[in-house]
């Protein structure tokens, strides 16, 4: 009706999730991402997390840490997780057909849907992130482990929103892919990153099932999806944030986020 509408302005939006049990990440999952770091595609999903205490709102401000001169850029797309599961399957098991097809068999295994979860049935929604990272910590620091260099207080912006599946379908013949949109960030207007998400090395369903092999997924989790080439370490010669940076990520049908750098 409008009746209840406020100006932008005057709200402040927070992050569509904000205090996920898990924020789990991969890394190296864009083929063209591997090529710009000159190394081989990974034969198994690259798994790392960040501590939820990282989220920040899509337009809240980037924390620039003192201790830390390399900090760098990465959108990613993040799908959030809306059922529990663990050892999930990629896609539901084929049954397969009794040699005479009885009209029961018929009305039992093709009418009604299957029991069995496929992987994507576990995931609600997605957003678009930007998985923040203090290079000199994530590269060469604390043992070379990630985790320090990706999770500092503000390292991730999450929003503008929590787009459902169905929201997504760019299509009206075709079910929700996700596997297809328009990727970018740029910083001070210039632009970063731009590839698709067709480029992942590791699809959704894939990701889902091999993460849940090892801990159970719950809802709110996060999972971020890895990052396309044009980040700040591997350009030449290497570009960091500096405070007073806007740094702008917007993934195709979900949105766009800005975080300026303080």
């Amino acid at each position: 009706s409008g009746h209840h509408r406020v100006p932008r302005g005057t709200v402040r939006l927070l992050a569509p999730v904000g205090d996920p049990q898990k924020v789990i990440a991969v890394g190296l999952n864009y083929h063209d991402h591997c090529r710009e770091q000159g190394v081989s595609v990974p034969k198994e999903p690259i798994i790392f997390s960040k501590f939820p205490s990282a989220i920040i709102g899509p337009f809240d401000d980037i924390v620039h840490p003192q201790d830390s001169s390399e900090v760098d850029w990465e959108v990613e797309l993040a799908a959030i997780i809306g059922k529990e599961g663990r050892h999930i399957e990629v896609s539901p098991p084929h049954r397969t057909p009794p040699l005479c097809l009885s009209p029961a068999w018929l009305s039992r295994s093709l009418l009604s849907p299957p029991q069995e979860s496929s992987a994507m049935d576990h995931i609600v929604g997605f957003t678009v992130a930007n998985d923040v990272s203090a290079r000199d910590w994530q590269m060469r620091r604390n043992g070379r482990q990630w985790l320090l260099g990706k999770t500092f207080d503000t390292f991730c912006p999450l929003g503008p929103a929590l787009v459902t599946k169905e929201a997504c379908d760019t299509s009206p013949l075709s079910p929700p892919d996700v596997h297809n949109l328009r990727i970018r960030c740029s910083v001070n207007g210039q632009l970063m990153q731009d590839s698709n998400t067709s480029q992942l090395v590791f699809r959704l369903p894939t990701l889902i099932a091999w993460v849940s092999r090892f801990i159970t997924l719950v809802p709110g989790d996060i999972l971020l999806t890895g990052t396309p080439p044009g980040v700040g370490v591997f350009r030449k010669p290497p570009v960091f944030l500096k405070r007073g940076d806007e740094v702008q990520c917007e993934i195709e049908e979900l949105g766009t986020i800005c975080n300026k750098v303080v």
